[in-house]
């Protein structure tokens, strides 16, 4: 749920302390507490955040369908 604390609220609350952001989105997989998010933003952002999740998603299909980066 996008309102209220996460399990992972605490971390981020360290990402967007330390990039000064006005909100921020942390999505953990496997981690020590299982899959989960925090969402820290105010409600304007939060209401739109399943469109910037289909950017995102997007974005990461784009990638994808180009292959794996080259290092």
């Amino acid at each position: 749920m996008p309102i209220g604390p996460g399990k992972y609220d605490a971390i981020c609350t360290e990402v967007r302390e330390r990039t000064k952001a006005a909100g921020a989105i942390v999505i953990i997989v496997g981690g020590d507490r299982g899959l989960g998010f925090s969402c820290q933003a105010d409600l304007a952002v939060t209401a739109s955040l399943p469109d910037i999740l289909e950017i995102v998603a997007d974005e990461i299909r784009k990638s994808m369908s180009r292959g794996p980066a080259v290092t």
